[in-house]
């Protein structure tokens, strides 16, 4: 009987042992592994994206280029449709107004009034500075895709400026036509802003990081307003985007995203 009992009670441990083995890898598994809804990585920066995009969208933004010794603003008007065309026209000040930068397929061109030609520019200017600023052609004439161009792995979640993030880690397919050899996204769990971003180059040497402010409603959604982009080696130097109105799933033709219509767009 005294060994039916000792049998008994060792199965018994043995059993909430196991119980509680998969209970605590459950959890853990929930709260580290799985995201909201089940989502993977990838769809996650998608619903980022496409949160920030829409299908088109229509946008009055300010940009503040910060320096050491000066600081610089523009205004801006921006239009875009899918991940295809993008059409941004500085407003002011007096001297850049009028320049547009445009984005049709896979075409990228320049509008320089001061010397009335359009230019062309090259893939390989994808990763220089737009307009004197800290944001590069890429980041915002979106030439690469962040969701089809990289491949997405979870690797953990944090807090950023009090959001809970998803942290994803983002590294080029072969032969993407990207700019940065990585990117580290985080993403709010609630939300899905993009809340933070680390990216590198090539050597995975860390150039630039973003970081986004300022949750307001825009439209039927909210947004972070405020963009920050510093470089990461060049102390002193910032540049601010914000987004003062935006319309979003505006009805937009594509033939808005012209060569003649970067001539006469106001």
């Amino acid at each position: 009987m005294k060994l039916f009992r000792n049998a008994t009670e060792s199965l018994l441990f043995c059993f909430c042992f196991l119980l509680i083995t998969l209970c605590f890898s459950s959890a853990k598994s929930e709260n580290v592994h799985l995201p909201k809804e089940d989502l993977s990585p990838k769809e996650i920066v998608k619903k980022s994206d496409e949160k920030l995009r829409g299908t088109s969208n229509k946008a009055v933004m300010s940009m503040k280029i910060i320096r050491p010794e000066w600081e610089r603003t523009m205004s801006m008007k921006s239009w875009s449709k899918g991940n295809e065309y993008a059409l941004i026209l500085i407003t002011a000040p007096a001297k850049d107004k009028g320049t547009v930068s445009l984005k049709r397929e896979n075409e990228l061109w320049n509008w320089m009034p001061s010397i009335e030609r359009t230019i062309k520019v090259s893939p390989s200017m994808m990763s220089q500075s737009w307009m004197g600023s800290d944001f590069t052609n890429d980041d915002l004439l979106k030439e690469s895709s962040i969701v089809e161009d990289y491949n997405h792995t979870l690797i953990g979640e944090e807090n950023v400026s009090g959001f809970n993030c998803y942290k994803i880690e983002m590294k080029p397919k072969p032969d993407a036509p990207v700019v940065w050899g990585k990117i580290v996204l985080w993403v709010s769990k609630e939300e899905f802003h993009q809340v933070k971003a680390e990216y590198y180059d090539e050597d995975e040497y860390l150039i630039n990081v973003m970081q986004g402010y300022d949750p307001k409603q825009m439209g039927d959604r909210v947004i972070l307003s405020k963009l920050e982009m510093i470089p990461a080696d060049e102390e002193g130097h910032k540049t601010v985007l914000i987004y003062e109105q935006i319309d979003f799933d505006v009805d937009i033709n594509e033939n808005f995203f012209s060569l003649q219509n970067m001539r006469r767009v106001r």
